[in-house]
């Protein structure tokens, strides 16, 4: 059995630089490690690091210094610094980082998941409210206020037992009865279901404003058979000049898409814009369709989502 040491020391160690090993051979390494030097060896085989306290992720400066000392080396440059001269948002600061020329911050395992994962928290925290019709504010007010964590606890209860309504208490019904007049909303939340529907609402508006539209169509570039995405990727062997140029097996390919996520979605913009720019005849700069129009004529107005 192994010996497990919980300790509040830090140290850090990565093998960023060792990922052409083989699984194989980090496992049979691990094994090795587990085996004790001398019988009577009193050292612990696994060191877990905790603190007391949770780390918050607002305002903290240090969080990003501490989780990633690789790509802080000097222990600066973190989010949400209160001495900097000029103020720089999180999500503005995470673009900058992952749009640099040092590819550390694109190419790490962890951090793109980690900064998209606080992101979606942000939003969900600060732009997620309750919207009520302006007939049931005073009711739905005075039943918010009114209802406590013990109420919904037993709801909950009463409701997955497949209780009958008429059975629920007089307070147990109006917490209930707040389920079908409050309705939450998280349009501003990229993925959730309020924000298809308001991008529904928004296409139904451009049909109100603009008519019918004329044409419908799905663009999916691939990224993974275009040699454009190759050169975005920083491979210099790529010539687009040629009529088709030759690219590395599908293997390679696959596995540049999976390792920068970032250099895929700039592939997917210039694709797009590209298109529209000089098929259509669109000029995303003033917003407006260039004079002489593209291959439908003078594009009057279009509305594009991704999935």
């Amino acid at each position: 059995m192994a010996r497990i040491l919980l300790s509040q020391k830090k140290w850090v160690c990565q093998i960023q630089s060792l990922t052409k090993l083989a699984g194989r051979a980090f496992t049979a390494s691990a094994l090795r490690n587990l085996i004790p030097q001398s019988p009577n060896c009193s050292q612990p085989d696994i060191v877990l690091h905790h603190g007391a306290n949770a780390i918050p992720e607002y305002n903290n400066t240090q969080l990003f210094l501490g989780m990633y000392p690789t790509l802080f080396p000097y222990g600066i440059g973190g989010f949400e610094d209160k001495t900097r001269q000029t103020a720089l948002s999180f999500n503005r600061q995470a673009k900058h980082m992952l749009n640099i020329s040092d590819c550390n911050f694109r190419y790490h395992e962890s951090f793109l998941f980690v900064v998209l994962n606080m992101l979606q928290r942000r939003r969900a925290h600060l732009q997620t409210y309750f919207a009520v019709r302006k007939s049931d504010f005073e009711a739905v007010a005075r039943n918010l206020t009114s209802v406590s964590a013990d109420v919904l606890q037993n709801l909950a209860n009463r409701i997955e037992q497949e209780c009958k309504i008429s059975d629920l208490t007089e307070v147990e019904q109006n917490a209930f009865q707040l389920l079908r007049q409050v309705n939450t909303m998280s349009t501003h939340i990229p993925g959730s279901q309020a924000s298809k529907i308001f991008v529904r609402n928004e296409i139904r508006n451009y049909f109100g404003y603009f008519g019918l539209p004329h044409i419908f169509f799905t663009f999916n570039p691939s990224a993974a058979h275009s040699p454009i995405f190759q050169v975005i990727y920083g491979d210099r062997t790529v010539d687009l000049s040629e009529r088709f140029p030759r690219m590395p097996d599908g293997r390679m390919r696959a596995t540049r898409l999976a390792h920068d996520p970032v250099a895929a979605a700039d592939f997917y913009k210039f694709s797009y814009q590209c298109l529209f720019r000089h098929l259509l005849g669109c000029d995303f700069d003033r917003q407006e369709s260039v004079a002489k129009g593209g291959i439908l004529g003078c594009v009057r107005a279009f509305y594009g989502t991704s999935e």
